[in-house]
Order: C-alpha cells, then sequence, then structure tokens
C-alpha cells in the first residue's frame, strides 16, 4: 500500500518526531538528574544514620562519664568534709596540748594538820588527792583570813598555791 502524504503533513510529521525525539532527550536527561539526585540524598541519608548511631553512642559514653564522675565527686566531697573535720579535730588537739604544755605559773601544795603532803598541778587535782585520802568534798576554804585564824597544825586538809620562778 502507498499511502501519499503531503509535503506539508510530512515537515510536520517529521517537526514532530523531532520535537517527541527533543523532549525524549530532555525527559531522559531530566530523568538521570533526578537518579543522580535520589543516590546522592539516599548516600546522604546512610551517612546521617552513621553519624546518628556514633553520635548516640557518644552520648551513651558521655552520659556514664557524667555518671560515673559525679559519684566521684560526691566521694571526693565527703572525703573534703571527713579532711575538715579531722582538721578541725587535729586543731583542738594542739590547743590542748599546747595549754598542757604551757609552762605553771604556780603549783597547788597540798597540806594535811600544817604538814607538806603533795604538790599538784592545779588545784582540782590537790582537792581529788585529799579526798582520795578521806577528806570531804565540800568545806574547802583558801582564804587567807581563815588560814589566819586557825592555826595551820589544826586544820586538817589545806591547799595552798604557790608560785614557780621566784616571786612576782
Amino acid at each position: 500500500m502507498i499511502a501519499v502524504v503531503r509535503t506539508r503533513t510530512l515537515r510536520s510529521l517529521r517537526a514532530g518526531i523531532s520535537a517527541a525525539e527533543t523532549a525524549t532527550t530532555a525527559a531522559r536527561a531530566e530523568s538521570e538528574q533526578h537518579r543522580k539526585h535520589g543516590e546522592i540524598a539516599t548516600d546522604s541519608a546512610i551517612r546521617a544514620e552513621l553519624a546518628l548511631e556514633e553520635l548516640r553512642a557518644a552520648l551513651t559514653r558521655a552520659t556514664a562519664d557524667a555518671a560515673r564522675l559525679d559519684g566521684e565527686l560526691e566521694a571526693l566531697r565527703a572525703q573534703s568534709l571527713l579532711d575538715t573535720e579531722d582538721r578541725q579535730a587535729l586543731r583542738t588537739l594542739l590547743r590542748i596540748t599546747r595549754k598542757q604544755n604551757a609552762r605553771a605559773d604556780r603549783v597547788y601544795v597540798l597540806f594535811r594538820f600544817g604538814e607538806l603532803h603533795s604538790v599538784h598541778a592545779s588545784c582540782d587535782a590537790a582537792e581529788m588527792a585529799a579526798e582520795a585520802e578521806g577528806a570531804p568534798r565540800d568545806g574547802w576554804t583558801s582564804s587567807p583570813t581563815d588560814r589566819d585564824a586557825v592555826p595551820a597544825s589544826e586544820v586538817r586538809w589545806r591547799i595552798q598555791p604557790v608560785l614557780l620562778g621566784g616571786t612576782r
């Protein structure tokens, strides 16, 4: 079969084919670009997921480290408080020791019926020594007027402070 086609129609058909081929080529190029963009997007998504997993692992490690450091900080705070208490106790002991080691300026002499019985570092120590020998717990006098009124040989127990290191 032979078909007769006019030149104008033929040109029109050829122009249509050419336009269709151009559109097809453009569509294929656009399709290729979309495919490349899709591959790039897929690669980016994979990298983002990997980075997200790494960040989650780092967050887990950081959280564990923070918890461990928080525990250590609490232990150090408690140790610091104990150290402070220990230093305070040591200061107190040092103060007490220094007071005890301080040179006494006087001693307390315990007399029994006017005769020397013993010598003590404090009045309380002299009283305790007399009480251990049977002296009453109360009724102690140390005023000079009482000593002058009663002869020393008649006073059962008497405590008299004596200055050390010469007269003052």
